[in-house]
């Protein structure tokens, strides 16, 4: 692997992923694994990808992604939203491409916590009159 490369640093729910671009060919390693492999659910890695499809970077990056915590959903994000930051570390000049598409921007949203008195985060008890 070259020795120079963008990070950016994705997250998502719980989801935390690490983002390497390399200058290269274009292939996707994501834990040791290749990217096909690790998101096998349908349109994953299409999702994952698509600020290196907005920026007209796909093919040009070597990516080399760590990514741990939460679930399938939240680390496809994550990983998109690192991939996001590094594609500007690399090339300021894309913020504006990056900003229309929404890929700079953390996704707030989260599992809210269970309130006491509460059966769920909202769901109270059954109400009875009498």
């Amino acid at each position: 692997m070259a020795s120079t490369y963008y990070y950016g640093t994705g997250r998502r729910k719980t989801a935390v992923a690490q983002v390497r671009l390399y200058a290269g060919e274009g292939a996707a390693v994501v834990n040791g694994k290749p990217a096909e492999e690790f998101f096998s659910r349908e349109g994953d890695m299409e999702q994952a990808l698509e600020p290196l499809r907005a920026t007209g970077n796909e093919g040009n990056f070597m990516i080399s992604v760590v990514v741990r915590g939460g679930g399938v959903t939240g680390q496809v994000g994550a990983v998109r939203h690192g991939i996001a930051r590094a594609l500007l570390e690399s090339d300021p000049e894309l913020r504006k491409a990056l900003r229309k598409g929404g890929f700079l921007t953390r996704d707030p949203r989260a599992k809210e916590r269970k309130k006491p008195g509460l059966k769920r985060a909202r769901k109270a008890p059954q109400y009875t009159k009498r």
